[in-house]
C-alpha cells in the first residue's frame, strides 16, 4: 500500500485553449500516478512518466479535458502490465465510448488487445462517490455544465484541494466546499471576461461576478488559483477580480504549478 503524507499536484495545463507553448488545457498530475483530466498539457510528459499513470479522472467529455486521452492510451497500452483505469461519470464514460473510442475516431482501447486485457478500463464514479487510493481518496463533487460534469475533492490524509472543473454558478459546489474541514487549495474555472457574461451564462462557465458569488460563500480561506481563463483575456479576467474585492484573495493559476497539501 501506497502512503503518502504530502500529496502533490502539478499543473501541465489550465488554459481555456491553445495558443503558444504556455496555452495547454486542463490536465493536472497528481503525485506520479494520477491524471484529474487530459487536455494538451499531458502530451509534454515523457513517455517514461506517462507509463506510471494508473488513474484518469475526467471532469467531463469537452475536448479540451480529453484530447491527450486516446493517444496516451495508445502510446502506453503494450508498454503497461494493467489497464489504465479511467474514472469519470456514466454519461462522460458513454459519450467517450460512442464517440470517440468507437473505431471511427479512435480504437475501443476497452476491448484491445481482448475484453480479459484490455489497455484501459471505464470505472464509473458518482457525485459523492470517494475512490480510495491507499492513504490517498478522490470525491466526485457537483458541477454544472453544459454536458453531465463533476468537480474533484482530493484528500492526502492531511489537507484537501478541490478543482472546480468547468462549471456555471452552482450552490451544490459551495455546500460541498463547505463541507471540506482540511481544504487548502482551490482551483476555479473563470473562462470569460465581465463583459462576456452573456456567454459565460450560455456556455456553463464563470466570469468574475459568478466567481465572487461563489468565493464569497465559502467559509474556508484556502489558497485560490484560477484557472480555465480563454487565450487573449486572462489580464483582464484576473484584473477584473481582484477589483470585485472578493474576502478570498485569487491568483491566476500557471502551467508548471506545484501544489501540495
Amino acid at each position: 500500500m501506497r502512503v503518502v503524507e504530502v500529496m502533490k499536484l502539478k499543473v501541465l495545463g489550465c488554459s481555456g485553449g491553445i495558443g503558444g507553448s504556455q496555452s495547454r488545457t486542463t490536465s493536472l498530475l497528481v503525485d506520479d500516478d494520477i491524471l484529474i483530466d487530459c487536455g494538451t498539457g499531458v502530451g509534454d510528459l515523457p513517455l517514461e512518466v506517462l507509463k506510471g499513470i494508473d488513474h484518469v479522472f475526467l471532469t467531463h467529455a469537452h475536448l479540451d479535458h480529453i484530447a491527450a486521452l486516446p493517444l496516451m492510451i495508445d502510446s502506453v497500452g503494450e508498454l503497461r502490465e494493467r489497464p489504465v483505469l479511467v474514472h469519470a461519470s456514466a454519461e462522460t464514460l458513454r459519450i467517450l465510448h460512442s464517440h470517440i473510442f468507437n473505431w471511427l475516431i479512435w480504437p475501443d482501447f476497452s476491448v484491445i488487445p481482448d475484453h480479459s486485457r484490455p489497455f484501459m478500463r471505464f470505472q464509473p464514479i458518482a457525485v459523492g462517490e470517494r475512490v480510495t487510493l491507499g492513504a490517498r481518496a478522490i470525491t466526485a463533487l457537483p458541477a454544472r455544465h453544459t454536458v453531465p460534469a463533476v468537480a474533484y475533492r482530493i484528500d492526502s490524509g492531511a489537507g484537501q484541494l478541490v478543482f472546480s472543473g468547468d462549471t456555471a454558478y452552482c450552490p451544490e459546489l459551495v455546500a460541498a466546499i463547505n463541507a471540506c474541514p482540511a481544504l487548502r487549495h482551490l482551483l476555479l474555472e473563470t473562462a470569460f471576461a465581465e463583459e462576456q457574461h452573456g456567454l459565460a451564462v450560455a456556455s456553463r462557465h464563470l466570469c468574475p461576478s459568478m466567481s465572487r458569488t461563489m468565493l464569497d460563500e465559502i467559509h474556508a480561506s484556502p489558497q485560490v488559483h484560477i484557472s480555465h481563463l480563454k487565450p487573449g483575456v486572462g489580464e483582464r479576467i484576473m484584473a477584473q477580480l481582484q477589483a470585485a474585492g472578493s474576502r478570498l484573495s485569487v491568483r491566476r493559476l500557471e502551467q508548471g504549478d506545484v501544489l501540495e497539501f
